[in-house]
């Protein structure tokens, strides 16, 4: 089983992204879970969302703990929060920043999409992680987001920030 953490504020889409990963896992014949944590949240509060994935049946039912990876998709919560904790021993941590991150994966997802003329930052950053992991593929992502989201936004703008996050890793 592989599980990843999403660490955002509040209404940024971090659950859209953890829903989304996880419906192009599925596509892919995977079991999986999507979840958001919230406590007292506002909008711009520290939140987390959960995506879990096996190719056998998910029994577990609780927060994720112990991540193989963790996406963060508002870089001033390295300051705040501890994104680390728990990260099984090589794991990944994929930062929405510019240049150097920590010594993590660094993606100017902000910039991407604004290249894009898009705001949709949490997909740049779904397709880097898909990239970085090696699952979903591409194709799996931007048929799931456009199955899920493709009736409120334009699914070729969908794709294109999938796109820019994944070329951005396999550029990288």
């Amino acid at each position: 089983m592989k599980e990843i953490r999403w660490h955002a504020r509040a209404g940024q889409g971090a659950k859209t992204a953890s829903q989304l990963y996880a419906a192009a896992l599925l596509q892919a014949g995977k079991s999986v879970q999507a979840f958001p944590e919230y406590g007292p949240e506002r909008r711009g509060a520290p939140m987390r969302a959960y995506t879990r994935f096996d190719e056998r049946p998910i029994r577990r039912h609780d927060a994720v703990a112990m991540p193989d990876a963790v996406v963060v998709l508002e870089p001033s919560l390295l300051r705040d929060v501890d994104v680390e904790d728990g990260l099984r021993e090589g794991g990944l941590v994929l930062v929405n920043a510019e240049g150097s991150a920590n010594g993590y994966l660094a993606v100017p997802a902000e910039r991407l999409a604004a290249g894009l003329g898009s705001r949709f930052v949490n997909l740049v950053m779904v397709g880097a992680l898909a990239a970085a992991l090696g699952e979903p593929s591409l194709e799996e992502l931007q048929s799931a987001a456009a199955a899920l989201l493709g009736a409120k936004v334009d699914p070729h703008a969908l794709a294109a920030a999938l796109a820019a996050g994944w070329e951005h890793v396999w550029r990288g």
